[in-house]
């Protein structure tokens, strides 16, 4: 298996795309293990395409990428800055709270981070705020997108690891919001030390929010309505997401009617490109997967730790920290396919619950997005709002000791997260 890691690092640094580096570095493996059917290496990346509950993944990116046709961002934007404009650095705190609606829409935090670079980043930049500044808070709010319901890192790790998807996003809504509300402390924090003044000069009044909530409301409930759906038992995971595509399709054409044929047919366009994209990292993921098991990967690695210490939280803790450097490595879905198999089992059997280690780890890989030298969120939010990587490191540590700290917490706090899992699924 070394080979097989040392040749799959060596196509990345050749700049190999992920999805071609995975799957000739698997190959290689059956190369090496020749007693096993070559027959294997057509049929493991087919028979990953065909879980049922992997079908979550294309649904949500299209239910996504239709809401954002809807027209649904364009309210969300209003609301937060009816309800955040006044604070002290008033755009980035509307970045934050946006990025906590758009949890409910989007699911991914590459597609927040560019969508708000696009649109909040100009004016953070008019209203004195420093580009690098700028840039990190729109990157690292944007994994607030990916921790609320439906987060596609989530649906993932969920279907790899046998996880209830339900009770990940009902724990994925509580993590989200904590990780809201620290955002806004961090940004209320460096934004007073900078002098950035907020863009109302009054808090909202009473009627303005409700005219706002008003005009949001279908967006704002879509999490509910997808959290009750699984827990009734009406959906499973993979049909709530062909709910969520019919709810998006109800909303843009019949609510705010805005969702025109020409937009559903670029949006369809669109979702192909996505969904290839990530599906073929998927099925290609499933020969590189089959040789840990294989060569006892998990027990070598349960064994490292474990003699270090068999505290939970400690392991935990030594997870989060090889994660951290992982992730400024490794792409988060693809992360989360080859490593899910790997630290899921050794957790469990030292009593950690896999949906609170899945929220963990779920958050710390995606933050990966976040962080040179391969963030892809930071190089999208860079490139549009035209950021050097200087820039970008030189204001990044105060997020990024934010979300090390929040997920650090968390560790300690099982019974919060798993507070409404519990509460809705027993």
């Amino acid at each position: 298996m070394l080979l097989v890691v040392l040749f799959f690092l060596g196509f990345l640094a050749l700049g190999m795309p992920i999805a071609y580096a995975i799957g000739i570095s698997g190959v290689v493996f059956f190369l090496q293990h020749l007693e096993l059917p070559f027959t294997m290496i057509v049929q493991l990346p087919i028979s990953q395409t065909q879980n049922f509950a992997m079908l979550a993944v294309p649904l949500f990116i299209f239910a996504g990428n239709l809401m954002n046709e809807a027209g649904i961002t364009e309210r969300l934007i209003k609301l937060s800055k009816v309800l955040t404009g006044h604070m002290v650095g008033g755009l980035a705190q509307v970045s934050v709270v946006l990025s906590t609606f758009m949890g409910g829409v989007s699911g991914s935090a590459i597609a927040d981070a560019a969508m708000e670079a696009r649109i909040l980043g100009p004016g953070m930049i008019q209203n004195g705020y420093s580009k690098g500044y700028s840039a990190n808070v729109i990157a690292f709010t944007a994994l607030i997108t990916a921790t609320i319901p439906p987060g596609v890192g989530i649906i993932i790790y969920g279907t790899v690891g046998e996880v209830s998807i339900g009770q990940l996003f009902a724990a994925g809504l509580i993590v989200g919001i904590i990780m809201m509300a620290m955002l806004m402390v961090t940004v209320y924090i460096t934004a007073k030390r900078r002098g950035y003044k907020p863009v109302n000069d009054r808090p909202p009044t009473f009627t303005e929010v409700l005219v706002a909530l008003k005009e949001t409301i279908w967006a704002l409930l879509f999490p509910f309505f997808l959290l009750g759906g699984i827990r009734t038992g009406i959906f499973t995971p993979a049909e709530v997401g062909a709910f969520a595509c019919v709810y998006a399709v109800f909303v843009g054409a019949v609510i705010y009617r805005e969702l025109t044929l020409q937009k559903f047919m670029n949006t369809l366009f669109t979702t192909v490109q996505d969904v290839g994209a990530i599906m073929l990292i998927i099925a290609l993921s499933a020969l590189f997967g089959y040789g840990i098991p294989f060569e006892h990967v998990p027990e070598y690695l349960t064994k490292a730790i474990t003699g270090i210490s068999m505290n939970p939280h400690v392991i935990l803790l030594i997870i989060i920290a090889f994660l951290v450097f992982l992730g400024m490595f490794m792409e988060g879905s693809v992360t989360i396919l080859l490593f899910t198999p790997i630290l899921l089992p050794m957790v469990k059997e030292v009593g950690v619950d896999p949906v609170h280690f899945g929220l963990i780890f779920c958050t710390i890989i995606t933050m990966g997005n976040m962080t040179p030298p391969v963030g892809l969120a930071m190089f999208a939010v860079c490139q549009i709002m035209d950021v050097s990587s200087e820039e970008y490191i030189r204001e990044m540590f105060p997020f990024l000791f934010t979300i090390v700290l929040e997920v650090s917490l968390l560790v300690f706090l099982p019974d919060v997260v798993l507070f409404l899992p519990r509460l809705l699924f027993g």
